[in-house]
């Protein structure tokens, strides 16, 4: 009887270790070019819990971006913001927080009042700013997420997969690498008091520098990470943990697994997916890391860059003059690091190629917040031509800004 009962002991223990596998969704990429490296269940859809607060920061930062808003202005706190459950910062009714305190705390203290704050700043209702956030996903190619708050508060019908949100995180790390950096942050000031976060892979991870955190009872414990070794950079999501511990361990060895092929040069996503799950490996030989770029494997996805690029335009854009045609240029996009910004203008440059007369390209060098960030221009085009590739860019939302191209702007150096 003893024995019998081991057995059954033993074989419910393994029943519920099956069952919490299947219960999670993973999934790392690449961070520059989307490749899937890893991924499990990748496509359920789940709740987000505050991971939806990304998507919060990715409008404020577009709004930034295009001079909507800035850090210093001071937005109102309502009742209803006020009244948020925690996670929270505390502010209350009629006061007001500045746009960069109220980022700060979203970001590290997962504030659920500051995440409604800036939803009514750039809507009626946060539920009206919830359909933005929802059209938004979709135009970034998130086509399995719907958002119902700004925060991640439990709603029924606010859903998500893992790869959605990694498309999410591939377009804040790529389209706004001058607030990237506020990811990283373990702590904030707020009116003399050290606020601070419970990201802490922050912490125990080496090279993790953002991004979110998530939990709600029927979400489990959720989260968005990014780390970088020896240049290379994966962004990994896991969702429905049953304990911090537990979720913390799992994107953890799938960060260092990930991170350890890369740095060796090569990927092999069978391999690579037995040494992240804990089996033994029985795959042929790794691929090197260029030619698993050119074909990605059979059972694996690309989490399209194109669609995570398209950032949705500004709602009003001033058209710059010149005196002749062929001197106009077209900003296609913005990035932390010059080859990006130079193969994305190649790229858009060589599509616009065969329809419209283009010269060349520029990557334009700026400083942005004490951070270079390099713009990509197609130039040489004719006024109607610049404008209309912007007019149907923005159609596609995607960034497009139409600019005189007078020659007086030197090409970055790298």
């Amino acid at each position: 009887m003893k024995k019998i009962a081991f057995l059954c002991v033993l074989v419910l223990a393994v029943l519920r270790a099956a069952a919490a596998s299947a219960s999670v969704s993973s999934i790392m990429i690449d961070a520059e070019n989307g490749d899937v490296m890893y991924e499990m269940n990748a496509d359920e859809r789940r709740y987000p819990a505050s991971l939806t607060k990304l998507m919060t920061l990715y409008i404020t930062f577009n709004a930034l971006e295009n001079n909507h808003i800035k850090l210093t202005d001071k937005l109102k706190v309502s009742r209803t913001a006020a009244g948020r459950s925690p996670s929270k910062l505390g502010v209350r009714a009629g006061e007001t927080i500045t746009v960069k305190d109220a980022i700060m705390a979203v970001i590290v203290k997962s504030a659920n009042d500051c995440a409604t704050v800036l939803a009514e700043h750039f809507a009626p209702t946060e539920a009206d700013f919830a359909v933005l956030m929802t059209n938004t996903a979709h135009k970034l190619g998130m086509s399995h997420t719907t958002f119902k708050n700004a925060s991640g508060l439990p709603n029924t019908q606010q859903k998500t997969t893992a790869r959605d949100m990694a498309v999410l995180a591939m377009a804040v790390y790529h389209h706004f690498p001058q607030y990237y950096k506020w990811f990283s942050a373990k702590s904030f000031q707020y009116k003399g008091r050290t606020i601070g976060g419970h990201n802490y892979i922050l912490k125990t991870f080496a090279g993790a520098d953002g991004m979110k955190t998530g939990y709600t009872a029927a979400s489990g414990y959720n989260i968005i990470t990014s780390a970088k070794r020896s240049g290379k950079r994966v962004i990994a999501v896991t969702m429905g943990h049953n304990s911090v511990g537990e979720r913390d361990k799992k994107v953890s060895r799938m960060m260092d697994k990930g991170l350890t092929h890369m740095q060796k040069g090569e990927i092999n996503v069978a391999m690579l997916t037995n040494e992240i799950n804990g089996k033994a490996s029985a795959a042929p030989k790794a691929t090197r890391l260029a030619s698993a770029q050119k074909k990605t494997p059979a059972k694996t996805q690309t989490v399209r860059l194109a669609k995570a690029q398209s950032k949705p335009a500004a709602k009003a854009t001033k058209i710059a003059s010149a005196s002749s045609n062929g001197r106009y240029a077209v900003q296609v996009g913005s990035f932390s690091d010059y080859q990006r910004a130079r193969n994305y203008a190649l790229t858009v440059k060589n599509k616009l190629a065969k329809k419209y007369a283009v010269h060349d390209i520029k990557v334009e060098k700026v400083q942005a917040e004490s951070k270079t960030v390099y713009r990509s221009k197609v130039i040489g085009l004719a006024k109607n031509d610049a404008n209309t590739i912007c007019r149907n860019m923005k159609r596609s939302n995607q960034a497009c800004l139409v600019t005189a191209d007078s020659g007086a702007l030197k090409m970055a150096q790298r």
